[in-house]
């Protein structure tokens, strides 16, 4: 029943707004001609960079697949998404597309017969990129080995799977727009600020999203649920979670080329992020998108979405076996006074993605297990074996309210019932 009411509702905003939507599909921007360039090897070359930076192999790759020849699918929660071909291959990948088509793509979210792609590309965020990076990108791209692999239908639920009403979700979410540099800041921060919004498209997963797949634009960056995956991506704009206004550049630095610093370690989505993405791009840009983070406005921790409070004599008890849990499995590592050894093992005292709000992630981890990304500047990761096939949802629970509450720490604990919920989530 909330089902068939969530679509009539769907129905009922998009709809209008896809009729209102009709009024605006002129291509806003794509008549911006393509520039020739003096030297077609280095554009290529840029548009290789570029595309690490845009992290298009992580959605164009199946596993052990050819890169770039799609097929990979990316569940989201109004069906799967399968993403396409965009190997030159004519008949299955991009080979048949122009320099103007792939940029009608990033800019407008528009495929070369001018139907509507759907978000799960990001083009909301790539729409920020400029003509010359585009066709950069193109130009690499035609340069693949054509792979002849058809795109496969998307698996989307009624009335998702009619693209027409795209014209009513772009109306209400999307601005065309490529990024224009603020000039009261430095070259610097404008680098910074053009790949975190753009080809980074950081928003995607660290901006919430609401019923319609919409990124809460006034809320840019400042956390959410990553859909089906139930990894949480931190706010980077609040200072209970992983806002990095009293981090050290360098520090944030060394977390986006290597996935490890003195500061912390990533792990889930963000892992396979710097693997395929971060570590590959220049210390220049890495440090421009370190800046500008680092610049953003911090803000107090978001409300609704704390863990579960006990009553006191609950408390008592689970932060006891918490304790006796810790000294047993993680003491070794973590050290008993939770400081670790970083970036090795990374610290629990103080470290906000163990404070923060949502429990969501270190419950995971517990769990899961899970590895930071093998990179160069950190070639031999190590890894936390996943606890969840021999301890109890209660254990887990108890262990992870302990470290949220020790050495320190001021988080709400965490229940049973929590625990059981992400035991069984999808790991990546």
């Amino acid at each position: 029943m909330k089902r068939i009411l969530f679509i009539i509702l769907a129905a009922i905003v998009l709809i209008p707004a896809a009729v209102i939507g009709f009024q605006f599909l002129h291509d806003s921007g794509s008549n911006e001609a393509s520039v020739p360039v003096a030297n077609a090897a280095e554009q290529v070359a840029r548009g290789a960079y570029l595309a690490r930076a845009g992290d298009c192999i992580a959605c164009h790759t199946t596993r052990g697949g050819t890169p770039y020849a799609g097929g990979r699918s990316i569940p989201t929660p109004f069906g799967n998404i399968f993403s396409p071909n965009i190997t030159p291959d004519v008949a299955t990948g991009i080979g048949s597309w122009t320099s103007d088509d792939f940029w009608r793509a990033l800019h407008n979210g528009k495929s070369k017969d001018g139907s509507f792609l759907y978000p799960a590309f990001p083009y909301p965020d790539y729409t920020k990129v400029t003509r010359a990076d585009s066709d950069a990108m193109f130009a690499y791209f035609r340069t693949l080995q054509p792979a002849h692999r058809t795109n496969q239908q998307h698996e989307l639920r009624f009335p998702y799977n009619q693209r027409i009403l795209l014209a009513g979700w772009r109306a209400l979410y999307f601005s065309p727009g490529v990024y224009q540099p603020d000039t009261g800041q430095t070259l610097e921060w404008n680098r910074g600020a053009y790949l975190v919004q753009g080809l980074g498209h950081c928003s995607a997963c660290h901006t919430n999203r609401n019923v319609l797949g919409g990124t809460e634009t006034a809320a840019n960056l400042a956390g959410g649920m990553i859909p089906i995956l139930n990894w949480y991506a931190p706010s980077l704009t609040s200072d209970a979670e992983a806002g990095l206004g009293d981090w050290q550049v360098q520090h944030i630095a060394d977390l986006l080329k290597s996935g490890v610093s003195p500061r912390s370690t990533v792990f889930g989505p963000m892992a396979e992020v710097v693997r395929e993405s971060l570590q590959y791009l220049s210390d220049t840009d890495i440090r421009a998108m370190a800046g500008y983070l680092k610049s953003l406005p911090q803000t107090s921790a978001p409300s609704g979405s704390g863990a579960m409070r006990m009553s006191s004599q609950d408390s008592e008890s689970t932060h006891r076996l918490g304790a006796t849990l810790y000294e047993k499995h993680c003491a070794e590592c973590h050290k008993a006074n939770g400081t670790g050894i970083p970036p090795a093992y990374p610290p629990l005292a103080g470290n906000r993605a163990i404070t923060m709000p949502s429990a969501i992630n270190p419950i995971r981890m517990v769990l899961n297990g899970g590895y930071p990304p093998s990179t160069d500047g950190n070639p031999r990761p190590y890894g936390m074996p996943p606890y969840g096939p021999f301890l109890s949802d209660s254990e887990v629970a108890a262990v992870v309210s302990y470290i949220r509450s020790s050495w320190g720490n001021r988080a709400e604990q965490v229940s049973s019932v929590e625990v059981s919920r992400y035991r069984t989530v999808p790991l990546d």
